[in-house]
């Protein structure tokens, strides 16, 4: 009778190993769907820089292979994968690295002036965000944290995950979040194409040419590099820091070649990121907005049309941000545009910096908007959940 009820020293360990293999199945299946995504956005990307769709052609391409892939999975292989958020905090440290040694040069103590600005144009839009998350709220008949986190401009994956970690309606946060970033992200460089006329033609990456330096110097700052942003995704990832891989690669591309000044041994070598590197963490962001858009599961009109709605306000608020900047700055329309638009941040400096359009400028003004919005969360979090719970005592009532 005990022997029959024991287990066995082996069925303890295939019991305890199965969910490491089924783990370890997962990030296979994972790595197998990027590989796909990255083969078939490289030949897009290519394509739409020789359609002269300017320097972030490796973005829509990498959209549009995160949607097919993702679609294709569903249909003809009845798997569902979800968006991979690891590849995006990549995707944006790979992108710090290359802004920030693109402002490794530039003379940021003169943007001090400019940060009153910054922080009003920053409380202004987090103000509309907030007044038009009520509206969509009460239109849509959704409880408030899930209109604030769907219509706040913080990142899909960011405001994604809060919404999971607090039960609320991932997808539909997702959805709205997902429409909003496409359409800045189409939307803005096509008015940036029309404003400067052919000078974003002639900023747009090379696909012939130079992609990486293969000189031994070149190639170990490189490694040195890439370990060092590892680490930097690592530590977001683990301690959950919002935006934290984009503003420690950020920080390491605007400082590397500094510290190298400082090393008698590697003097006279300054380390310049590889086109490959931006092309790569522009292609890891453009998939992970496509995966989004794959995995969606089919909504109603109403649903739809709210949603569109709220975007629309949103894009609305970054024009009259926008106006607002004009007159208290001396930056022009462009710079205005792109400082004011409602997210992604990565996308609208990667955007400056094709047109190499007063980088630092754009640079600072989103970065003060990510830090004020990764800041108050939660406080904001706090007053949202406390707003729903007087709306369902009363409803109760």
């Amino acid at each position: 009778m005990n022997q029959s009820l024991s287990i066995s020293p082996t069925q303890k360990e295939t019991n305890n190993a199965s969910p490491l293999i089924a783990k370890l199945q997962l990030i296979v299946k994972q790595i197998i769907v990027l590989t796909i995504e990255m083969l078939l956005a490289l030949p897009l990307g290519w394509a739409l820089t020789k359609l002269h769709f300017g320097g972030i052609s490796w973005i829509f391409g990498g959209i549009a292979a995160g949607t097919a892939v993702l679609q294709g999975c569903r249909v003809f292989y009845n798997y569902s994968p979800q968006p991979n958020r690891v590849a995006r905090k990549v995707g944006m440290g790979l992108v710090g690295l290359t802004v920030g040694a693109s402002n490794a040069n530039s003379n940021l103590v003169s943007l001090v002036s400019g940060i009153p600005i910054f922080i009003f144009l920053t409380l202004f839009l987090l103000l509309s965000g907030i007044g038009i998350g009520y509206i969509y709220s009460r239109l849509s008949k959704t409880n408030i944290l899930t209109a604030m986190l769907a219509t706040v401009p913080g990142g899909v994956g960011v405001m994604s995950s809060i919404a999971a970690d607090y039960n609320r309606n991932v997808t539909l946060v997702a959805l709205v979040q997902a429409i909003r970033v496409t359409s800045v992200v189409l939307l803005i460089p096509f008015i940036a194409r029309t404003s400067v006329g052919g000078y974003l033609n002639s900023s747009t990456l090379p696909v012939k040419g130079v992609l990486i330096d293969f000189a031994a110097s070149q190639l170990g700052l490189l490694a040195v590099v890439l370990v060092l942003t590892g680490i930097i995704v690592y530590l977001a990832i683990t301690f959950k820091i919002p935006a934290g891989e984009f503003f420690g690669a950020l920080v390491l591309g605007a400082t590397f070649n500094s510290v190298l000044d400082y090393l008698p041994f590697v003097s006279h070598i300054h380390f310049h990121p590889p086109l490959l590197v931006n092309i790569i963490g522009q292609m890891l962001l453009g998939i992970t907005i496509g995966e989004y858009w794959g995995e969606k599961p089919n909504f109603g009109k109403k649903t739809v049309g709210y949603a569109l709605m709220s975007v629309f306000m949103t894009l609305v608020a970054g024009a009259i941000a926008a106006t607002l900047a004009m007159q208290l700055s001396s930056w022009d329309w462009l710079t205005c545009l792109l400082v004011t638009a409602p997210g992604g941040s990565a996308e609208m400096i990667l955007v400056s910096l094709s047109l190499n359009h007063n980088v630092e400028v754009v640079t600072t003004g989103h970065l003060v908007r990510l830090i004020a919005i990764n800041s108050s969360l939660p406080l904001w979090l706090f007053l949202f959940r406390h707003f729903d719970g007087l709306r369902e005592a009363k409803a109760t009532k």
